[in-house]
């Protein structure tokens, strides 16, 4: 293992080649450090990548070409060492082959690259799947960075508030005791596009949010001003603070995939949200930081 480090007038970065996750981002002038420091007693992650499936599987496993292939939640890569592919001024890409460990999880020969760009205040996170056997390849992707939250010593988190590039409603998906998705949905009225962040936001595990219905999200201070931002195309995305720890962070997470209905029973060819890819082809997304 081994933490590479970016830098430029307005930002620091490190990331470590374990799962390619991203460790810290801070503002240079002030020192100000915006990612959770994976402290165990809340969760021992801090950015990790989901791949090749997001969520949990129903009953722990997938199924394909007939045969069932037992997985945990948000799939593998997470867990495993990546090399440094290239570094220059402001990038750093990471990529993760498959091979015999990974081939007895999930049967698909890929190269997964994970690149951060940094660029003014702004951070770039990349993820480029490529399929290099020959045969469809059938894959989810997705982040889960946390930045902390409050951001200042001394405010509680319950003062701030989250902001969306929508002033309407919210509607989310409802995790099940199982961690499949259930058939409830939960409807939040935005306040001009604010939600408050209230105590029992999280009781219910994450907020999964689809269909497009926001692209931009803000962790905003008891201000109401926004002092983290986040932007991807993503179709959907997640929100999520471990629940009833009063856990010191939110995680913002742009997903293309999601968990399993409690219901669902089928291939992994027809997982919702789901991406494939044929021989040779290659899946190209990213999302923007920006502080």
């Amino acid at each position: 293992m081994a933490v590479y480090s970016l830098e430029n007038a307005r930002l620091r970065i490190g990331v470590d080649t374990l799962g390619a996750e991203l460790k810290s981002l801070k503002n240079v002038e002030s020192g100000r450090e915006y990612m959770w420091d994976a402290k165990p007693e809340y969760w021992k992650r801090t950015s990790p990548v989901l791949f090749p499936v997001v969520g949990s599987l129903n009953n722990g496993c997938y199924r394909y070409d007939g045969k069932e292939y037992p997985m945990s939640q948000h799939g593998f890569a997470r867990d495993m060492e990546f090399e440094l592919l290239r570094q220059t001024g402001d990038e750093l890409v990471f990529v993760l082959k498959s091979g015999k460990e990974t081939l007895e999880k999930y049967p698909f020969d890929f190269e997964l690259e994970i690149g951060y760009r940094i660029d003014e205040n702004n951070v770039v996170i990349s993820w480029r799947v490529k399929n290099c056997g020959n045969k469809e390849m059938y894959f989810s992707i997705g982040g889960h960075p946390a930045f902390l939250c409050p951001i200042h010593d001394g405010d509680a988190q319950t003062d701030y508030q989250i902001l969306f590039d929508t002033s309407d409603t919210i509607i989310s998906d409802v995790i099940g005791n199982n961690g499949a998705l259930s058939l409830r949905r939960k409807a939040y009225v935005l306040n001009n596009g604010y939600m408050n962040i209230t105590a029992d936001l999280f009781d219910d595990d994450a907020l999964i949010v689809e269909d497009n219905q926001a692209h931009r999200v803000s962790l905003c201070d008891k201000q109401g001003q926004p002092y983290l931002t986040v932007r991807f195309d993503a179709p959907l995305f997640g929100l999520w603070s471990p629940a009833k720890k009063n856990a010191p962070f939110v995680c913002i997470e742009p997903w293309y995939g999601r968990c399993d209905k409690d219901n669902f029973m089928g291939d992994l060819s027809e997982r919702e949200w789901g991406n494939k890819l044929l021989p040779a082809e290659q899946f190209y997304a990213e999302y923007t930081v920006t502080i």
